[in-house]
Order: C-alpha cells, then structure tokens, then sequence
C-alpha cells in the first residue's frame, strides 16, 4: 500500500491546458516551420534541376548540391547557437537573408554559367551559403517554439520535425508540378523567396510582437521591405534578364526560348550572306540540328532503316518533327508512332512556323500519331509491333537519357519489333567521342541484335554516326529502298563508304551500357569535355 503511494506521489501534475492565444501562436511558428522547409527544399531542387540543363550530369549536379547543402547545415546549425539569446531578431534575420540569396540564386547561377563560366564554383558558393542559412532555422525555431510554451525536449523535437519533414514533401511537389510549369525556373525561385520572406519575417514578428522592441520591429519590417521589393523587381525585370543572359551564349538572335519541366528549348535563326536562313535548335543548350544541313542527319537517320518493310513505324524522340517528315514521304507507309517525351516540343513542332515549314507539318499528318510519354516506360507497356523503329535521342549526357542506351531498354525495344523489323539508333560522333559510340553499338549487339555501322559528316555537327540494327546474328545490310525518293545527300556510293571507319576511329574495346552500370553516361561525359 504504501509504495502505492509512493508511486503516485512521483507523478507529474497535469499540464493546464493552453489557452487560446499560445494555441494560435503555436499554430502560427508551426505554419512558419513548415513554410520554411517547403522554400528550402524547393531551393535546392531549384539548383539541381538547373545544374542539369546546364551542364548535364545530372546525378554529378544533385551529389554535390546535396552533399555540400547537408555539410552547410550542419555548421550553420552550430554556428547558430550564440544566436539564441535573441532567437526572434537572429530567426527574422537569417530568413530575410535565405529569401534574398535563395530567391536569387537561379538568376546568380545563370549569369555566372552564360557571362563568367564559373557555374561549378558559383553553384557550390550558393549551396552553401544557402545549406549555412537553412541548417540555423531548427535551433531557433526550437527555441521559439520553447518560448510560447515550454515541454519536453523530444516531444518539441518530433512536433518540429514532423511539419519540417511534411513541408518538404509538400514543397518537393510543388516544385516540378507547379512553380515550374506556372513560372518558370527564374520567377519561381523569385516566388518561393517572396514566401520564404513573408513566412520567417512577417509571421514571427507577428508572433513575438510584444517581446519584440520598437527598434527592432521596426528594423525587421525595413529589412523585409527592402528583400520584397528586391525580389519584386528582379521578378518584374525577369523576363529582359533571361533573355540578355540567354542570347550572350548563342552567337545568333534566338527567336524562341522556354523551359519546361524536362528541358530549356531555345531556337535561334540567322541570315547567311547568300540570303539563306539558318534556323537551329538547341536543348539544354546542346545543338540538335541546323536547317542548312539536318537533311543530311535525318536522311541518314531514316531512309536506311526503311529499306525492308516499312507499313509501321514507330520513332522513339524527334519531336521536332523531322525524322517523321523523312519517314513520310514514302507513300506506303501506313501509320508512324511518334513517341516525344516533352509536350512542349511537340507543339513548337506544330504551332512554331521557322520549325513547322522545315518538317513540313509533319505531326499534322493523318498517318502519324503523336505520343506524349516517356520511352522506357511505353515500351514497357507497348504491344504493336513495328516494321521499322527510328531512334531519335538526345547524347546521353544525363542518367535519364543514359537508361535509352542501355541493354534493358533494347530488350524491351525488341518485343516492340517485328521478326524481319530494323532499328536506326542515333549515336553520337565516332569521332569525338568513339568510346561513346562503340559502346552504344555495343549494347546494342548484347542485347540480342546483329549491327551495321557507318558514319557521316553534317558540317553543324561534324563527324556523326549511326548503328543500323536487327535482331539475330546476321548484320543487316546497309541500302536504300528501290523505290526511296529522290534525296538531297544519301545514295548507294555514299552509303557505301560511309561504312569505312578510319583506323584511329575503328572499334575498340568498351564496356556495354546498363541500367547498373551506365558505361555510356561515363564515356560521353569524359569525351565531350573538352568540347
């Protein structure tokens, strides 16, 4: 009975209930937390997803603005402990600053990549400066949260952590599913510091209003004007900005630009001496084609690869509509799939007149049929199977585009196939990056198919070249249709030697691509780094 007692004489009295100002204070710091978090995360994805277009290398780009952003974390949540003596001037502080540098920080890594060429310094610089600000949110919110009413040390820790986690689910959303697409990366960055100034500022002075002095409150509120107003008007002066930054790394006037959630889309045009437009496209800054010579890459590209049976076509890439215009003009061929990733590039194709006229409205075509939707995993669902398979992709300089040349996915193109069906891949230039292109012919021959090989010269590109492809073990022959149109470029006597690899170019010993083991992601970035 009596260690009865004394049990329940150790007991904690029960806690009075909060009353309802401290439940909306509370309510208020929480709703701040998690503003905070969603603007931090959305600011590191900002830096990731632009480092990509940029650069490429995607998973090169998120190590390091990940890794360095988490190591700046962890030092600014260090450096933030003397700064809980005064956790309400300090908190407002340093989230008037994230709004300003994180707000900014697109725009500052793109003037730095397109003017200075210093992108990886610059981009590491605002990883961390940024990494150093968010990492001294935690512990002075934590006292923040502490000061409107006091509890356990690990029940405040999991209430924090708990709206901090659920913001940056909720901002890692937003991100590609709205700002980007609604405003862009430049103004949507410009948005989220808007928010973040608005939720660490505007909302904690509201808070601690009566523990705030005059001076102060007056201090903050100065500074967050001057933050919004800094934000303001970059955002208003956005559109001019992007275009000087973007126009100072083409050498010719651009007539279109857009950045969608896969890619940055630019088109430029020119006007030689001899009165001939050149019209170029551009993604992620990478050259896709001139009009002056693309019909020497898309004849190559197509015709070859037409020259068995041809009713069904599927192209996998070439949104922009030119493989199709080639594929089109053989008259007995019945129904083409065109597979494009990004909806935005179709719809230049088809609404933009410089790129409409050069494909002729091709995806206009009763014949073609246009597919919004990602390669792997269409095929993984597809089960027409199609005479003739034109692949039409981007240099794999990112992981997303390696997993198009690795052995998976030629497996999966191969139940896609017909048993007589051919394969036409793109495959980069043999001579600037042979390693690149031998390991794509080598993947391709691991997957299951016999291959032909050959290379031309588009004076845009340079050297370039092709692996013609069929399933088995006997290389299928390299010709044109009896029947093909009249081209420009291509005829037996240039398909010929175009099979004739110099001896400093000829195959060499490389590892196939996988989805483990991206070999070709490996080669084309080592390769192409000097150029």
């Amino acid at each position: 009975m009596s260690s009865t007692l004394d049990d329940r004489s150790t007991v904690t009295p029960p806690r009075p209930p909060a009353d309802r100002h401290t439940r909306g204070a509370r309510f208020l710091l929480l709703l701040a937390v998690f503003l905070c978090a969603a603007c931090g995360l959305v600011y590191e994805l900002a830096l990731t997803a632009l480092g990509s277009y940029l650069i490429g290398n995607s998973v090169l780009q998120t190590s390091v603005v990940i890794s360095v952003m988490v190591f700046a974390m962890g030092v600014g949540s260090l450096a933030a402990k003397p700064l809980r003596r005064r956790p309400v001037v300090a908190f407002a502080v340093v989230e008037g600053v994230l709004a300003l540098v994180g707000g900014l920080s697109v725009l500052m890594l793109y003037a730095a990549f397109a003017w200075l060429q210093l992108y990886m310094p610059a981009m590491i610089v605002v990883s961390l400066v940024v990494g150093l600000l968010i990492g001294a949110e935690i512990p002075l919110l934590m006292t923040l949260l502490q000061r409107i009413r006091k509890q356990e040390a690990s029940s405040a820790v999991a209430d924090m952590f708990a709206v901090d986690y659920i913001g940056a689910l909720v901002g890692g959303l937003c991100f590609p599913l709205f700002l980007l697409p609604t405003f862009g990366q430049l103004k949507g960055a410009l948005v989220v510091g808007v928010v973040n100034a608005v939720a660490g500022v505007i909302v904690v002075v509201f808070i601690f209003r009566r523990r705030t002095g005059r001076r102060a409150k007056a201090g903050l509120l100065a500074g967050v004007t001057v933050v919004l107003a800094a934000l303001g008007t970059t955002y208003v002066l956005a559109d001019d900005l992007e275009v000087t930054a973007r126009q100072h790394m083409y050498a010719d006037p651009i007539i279109h630009s857009e950045t969608t959630q896969y890619q940055d889309i630019v088109v430029t045009r020119s006007t030689a001496f001899t009165g001939k437009p050149d019209v170029r496209l551009f993604l992620n800054g990478d050259l896709q084609f001139s009009s002056v010579d693309e019909y020497r890459y898309h004849e190559s590209l197509v015709h070859p690869a037409l020259s068995g049976r041809r009713s069904d076509v599927l192209i996998l890439g070439g949104g922009d509509g030119l493989a199709l215009r080639e594929v089109l003009r053989h008259k007995d061929v019945r129904h083409v799939t065109l597979v494009e990733l990004d909806p935005a590039m179709t719809r230049l194709a088809r609404t933009f007149e410089p790129l409409r006229k050069l494909n002729h409205g091709s995806l206009d075509d009763p014949r073609a049929e246009v597919v919004n939707a990602d390669a792997f995993t269409w095929l993984r669902e597809a089960r027409q199977r199609y005479d003739a398979v034109i692949i039409d992709f981007p240099d794999p300089d990112s992981a997303s585009l390696a997993k198009l040349y690795s052995v998976e996915f030629y497996d999966l193109l191969r139940r896609a196939l017909a048993p007589h069906g051919q394969v036409m891949v793109q495959s980069g230039s043999p001579f600037f990056a042979p390693k690149t292109y031998w390991s794509i012919a080598k993947t391709i021959e691991t997957a299951g198919y016999a291959t032909t090989e050959f290379q031309i010269d588009v004076p845009s590109f340079g050297n370039w070249g092709f692996v013609l492809a069929a399933p088995g073990t006997e290389a299928p022959p390299l010709r044109l249709a009896p029947d093909t149109p009249k081209l420009r470029y291509l005829d037996e006597a240039v398909l010929k030697a175009a099979t004739v690899f110099p001896v400093d170019r000829r195959r060499t010993d490389v590892r196939p691509s996988t989805l483990m083991d991206p070999a070709v992601l490996e080669y084309v970035l080592d390769e192409w780094r000097d150029y």
